[in-house]
Order: C-alpha cells, then sequence, then structure tokens
C-alpha cells in the first residue's frame, strides 16, 4: 500500500485504474485506501509542483522565497513545539521544520519582494517570545523543488537515423 502513496506523491494525477495498474493492487482496495487517507489525513491535498521563472504573464508579481533559520530558548514541558505552531499560523509561511545544528527551526516564507519578507522577519518573527535569532537567506535561483528539476534539457545533438 506504501506504494501507492509513493506514486501519487510523484504524480497526484494518476487515477485508480493507472494506480491499480502500476501496483497490481485491485482498484476497489486502490480506491479505497486512498479515501481512508483522504479521511484520516495522511494525505493532505493533491498539488502541482510549477516554475513560475517559466510563466512570463507578468513579470511584476514576481514573488521572493527566503529560508529563515530561528534560534529558539525552549520551554519546559512544550520544547520549542508551541513556537514553531505560532509560526506556521502566518500566511507568509510554507514550511517549518525542527532541525539539528546551530539552528531550531527552519521555516521557508514567501514574499511580494525582499522588503515584504524582512518586515515580516522583523515586525512579525522575531517579536515572538523566545525567538533569540533569525538568519534569512533568499533563494536567488531554484534548480530544483519536489523532487522536480527546473534545469533545461540539453538538445540531442545526435543525428537523426531511419531506417
Amino acid at each position: 500500500m506504501r506504494q501507492i502513496l509513493e506514486l501519487l506523491e510523484r504524480d497526484a494525477q494518476l487515477s485508480h485504474d493507472t494506480l491499480a495498474t502500476m501496483t497490481g493492487i485491485p482498484v476497489a482496495d486502490v480506491r479505497a485506501a486512498v479515501a481512508a487517507w483522504e479521511a484520516s489525513g495522511a494525505i493532505r491535498r493533491y498539488k502541482a509542483v510549477v516554475n513560475w521563472d517559466a510563466v512570463d504573464d507578468d513579470p511584476t508579481s514576481e514573488m521572493v522565497t527566503a529560508f529563515i533559520d530561528v534560534s529558539l530558548a525552549p520551554a519546559r514541558g512544550v520544547g520549542f513545539d508551541d513556537v514553531a505552531e505560532r509560526i506556521a499560523r502566518f500566511p507568509e509561511v510554507r514550511s517549518v521544520y525542527l532541525v539539528s545544528g546551530s539552528q531550531d527551526l527552519r521555516c521557508t516564507v514567501d514574499g511580494r519582494s525582499i522588503r515584504a519578507v524582512s518586515d515580516f522577519v522583523s515586525q512579525k518573527l522575531s517579536t515572538i517570545d523566545r525567538v533569540r535569532a533569525t538568519a534569512t537567506h533568499f533563494v536567488l535561483k531554484t534548480y530544483k523543488r519536489d523532487g522536480d528539476s527546473f534545469a533545461t534539457p540539453d538538445p540531442d545533438h545526435r543525428l537523426p537515423v531511419t531506417p
């Protein structure tokens, strides 16, 4: 059954029939498993991975992405969970991870400009109790996201062969 989830994670548009063919599991079982995972929250949502740099319809709507490392003072009984959950509620925040190393949390934040992200960090994030320090890293170019490469494939320079 894990194989179904792995296939859906790679391509959420796969039909139940296709999943059944690929896994050898009966269609009814695939349909029931997917419905159960959706109901339990194991499958959170289905999404498309978009290369926004390839969409030139409005260059003024460009978004800025930043990784923000956050150093926290832990609290007895909750550790970092309460602060991480509070940070996750901000609409600018796409993801929050508890990480090992010199920082405690790594957040991914989107904004309309570098200024918007910097305002978020200075006015909202750094003012939260127990936040000791932040380090912001702006994304300059995306090469790969969610397992999908954004690199343009090299053209095939081989000569065509015909029978």
